[in-house]
């Protein structure tokens, strides 16, 4: 197979769509399919080079992957060498210990598994998590270890042109598999083997049946391409369910640009696509880190920009300077083994990495950044530590989704969420729900309060329809539990609260049920609080910590919530909604509470769930002035929070 522009082409396409989408999310919202696009391409390279080995009967699997090794591993073994010592600098113990990890599963190939297991409703945001776009390295890599291995197994019991054929076959198996398991295992759809296999299938039956057409024919097919692959990237969007049906958009556009083999085409083959395209993979690596730093510190557009740049400088340096090494395909003494320059290097990432990962981020002395006091902050604010404090705060015995185990939870909830004798206040809602009962536990303790508050899930009187997998099924059960609850209890006060997707709800059905039911409680939605990205911990640490001042503007905060905030004050105007404004008790002018006081307690903990102080804050200053109307009232009210 000689030397393809149009492939070469397609690498630029898909690093410069993933990069922009990386950089900013606003310049191409569906740039993320650009791994869907590398995927189809080493689908196309790999069957030809197993095809042929197979027909010429020289195929050697040691050959084969000492070429991925080639390939892959000294370019992510300098990376994963660079990241450590940045880390070591940079990093206080609990985000060291957590890209120990991830150099360690990065290095293996097995970091698409950690993601997935990683990936919950209270995980660390994605922008912290400085190697975790080697996940793609590692479902390519299980691929190339399998995909042989099959084949030739295949290949003892049928012809080479049945092989051809269970290929396609595979295609659809595969594509199916994924439009089965998008909708009801999203996290794992995303990440592994199984539902992106047939991505890469897809670009070997490109290799396999090649088009043979006119040339007028072919610039069609290619133009046809280049449209799907230019939809996708513009009209997809990071919160569509992926792989599932969109997939096909991208990596069919893939396949019928490879099939048109159009080798003189602008869109695949100029001067810009040529350099891009052969520096495609280090840039790639190079990318993530470099834009998880611009995130972590909110350097802003301009950062953004440049880090683009910076990124592609990185990635020529590499290919230049590291893509070159290679393993050899014969050794000498053990010697000239630990000399060779890729073992050495994969050995020294290694080495480091499990270091870290074993002294727990070297949480000493030794560390300047370990023992400052923002490092202190952080950690006591990271999940694994405040933790602790949540289970009781949050009544998590009043949780149908067990966020821990990324499960619904089997058995009935505590006897104590639903508080025996009638009225008081009822919480319903998500994690924010939960947020807010701590505040309204201390501020209204002469109420009986009763809460069902599950994780992800948003208040309904029917089936939820939006939600997923385990979310689905603890949502319906919580929900199917509060509508009978509030029968029992007929409360005064409903307290509704979650993260945002307000338009997802109609909760004047809620005033419908409880009407019908003859339940006079009053429904009082509460706003989104404000939240900040990563998390408002890391923001007061690394911009504000030694400032008294609580409350600022910063670019890490979510400007959207504003948005959301005043589209429900309009909405819920003079209807049967009471609808409080979290935001506009927490904002104005000059930006929104940060902190409680003038310690640095922050009034959220990580992105968006108030703190204990900060629910107490929320509940007494915003919450009663508002509901304690309610209890001078003859009627009950209903109180939704969200």
């Amino acid at each position: 197979m000689g030397f393809r522009q149009d492939i070469n082409g397609l690498r630029a396409i898909a690093v410069l769509a993933v990069v922009l989408f990386h950089f900013n999310a606003a310049w191409l919202p569906g740039g993320f399919v650009g791994v869907d696009i590398f995927f189809v391409i080493s689908g196309f390279l790999m069957t030809g080079i197993i095809f042929k080995g197979i027909e010429n009967e020289d195929f050697s699997l040691a050959t084969f992957y000492l070429a991925r090794a080639n390939r892959i591993i000294p370019a992510l073994a300098i990376l994963c060498i660079f990241m450590t010592i940045f880390g070591w600098f940079m990093l206080v113990p609990l985000e060291y210990e957590k890209l120990a990890t991830h150099v360690i599963s990065s290095l293996a190939f097995v970091s698409n598994i950690v993601y997935w297991k990683e990936s919950g409703y209270f995980d660390v945001a994605s922008n912290e998590k400085w190697l975790l776009h080697t996940w793609s390295l590692s479902v390519e890599w299980q691929f190339y270890i399998i995909y042989p291995i099959v084949l030739l197994f295949l290949k003892k019991f049928m012809t080479l042109n049945s092989l051809k054929v269970i290929l396609i076959i595979g295609v659809f198996l595969g594509f199916l598999l994924s439009l089965l398991a998008t909708p009801i295992w999203p996290n794992p759809a995303y990440f592994l083997l199984p539902t992106r296999a047939w991505e890469m299938m897809l670009g070997g039956v490109a290799f396999l049946f090649p088009l043979r057409a006119t040339l007028t024919v072919r610039k069609f097919i290619n133009m046809l391409g280049i449209l799907l692959i230019v939809l996708s990237v513009l009209f997809i969007h990071e919160e569509d369910l992926w792989p599932g049906y969109l997939a096909a958009v991208p990596t069919f556009g893939t396949y019928l640009i490879i099939q048109a083999n159009l080798q003189s085409s602008i869109f695949t083959n100029n001067l810009a696509f040529r350099y891009l395209g052969k520096w495609s993979y280090s840039i790639y690596l190079w990318h993530w880190p470099i834009a998880v730093f611009i995130y972590s510190y909110s350097l802003g557009l301009v950062f953004s920009m440049l880090g683009v740049a910076i990124s592609v400088l990185a990635g020529m340096i590499s290919f230049q300077y590291v893509e070159q090494m290679k393993f050899r395909k014969t050794w000498g003494s053990g010697i000239s083994v630990i000399n060779h320059k890729p073992i050495l290097f994969a050995a020294i990432a290694s080495v480091f990495g499990l270091v870290v990962y074993v002294s727990e981020g070297v949480d000493s002395s030794v560390r300047e950044v370990t023992n400052s006091e923002q490092a202190k902050y952080m950690a006591k604010y990271h999940r694994s530590n405040y933790k602790k404090y949540l289970d009781s705060a949050y009544s998590q015995q009043c949780n149908y989704f067990d966020a821990e185990a990324f499960v619904a939870k089997s058995e009935e909830i505590a006897s104590e969420c639903i508080q025996t004798g009638k009225g008081g206040i009822f919480i319903w809602g998500d994690s924010h729900a939960q947020s807010i009962s701590y505040g309204v536990r201390q501020t209204f303790t002469k109420q009986p309060i009763s809460q069902i508050a599950s994780s992800a899930c948003r208040p309904l009187v029917k089936e939820d329809d939006v939600s997923t997998g385990q979310f689905k099924i603890a949502c319906d059960r919580a929900n199917k539990r509060v509508l009978k609850a509030l029968l029992e209890v007929n409360p005064k006060i409903v307290l509704l609260a979650q993260q945002t997707d307000h338009d997802k709800n109609n909760f004047i059905d809620i005033v419908d049920y409880l009407r019908k039911n003859k339940l006079n409680s009053h429904v009082v939605l509460v706003g989104p609080v404000p939240q900040w990205k990563p998390s408002l911990p890391s923001a007061i640490a690394k911009r504000h910590f030694d400032s008294t001042t609580v409350r600022f503007d910063d670019p890490s905060f979510v400007s959207r919530i504003l948005d959301i905030d005043e589209k429900l004050k309009e909405k819920y105007e003079g209807s049967s909604i009471n609808y409080i404004s979290v935001t506009d008790g927490l904002c104005n002018k000059e930006g929104c509470l940060a902190k409680v006081d003038d310690e640095n307690t922050p009034v959220v903990w990580d992105y968006g769930h108030l703190s204990l102080e900060g629910s107490i804050m929320v509940s007494q200053t915003i919450l009663k002035p508002y509901i304690d109307k309610f209890f001078l009232e003859e009627a009950g009210t209903v109180i939704s929070a969200h």
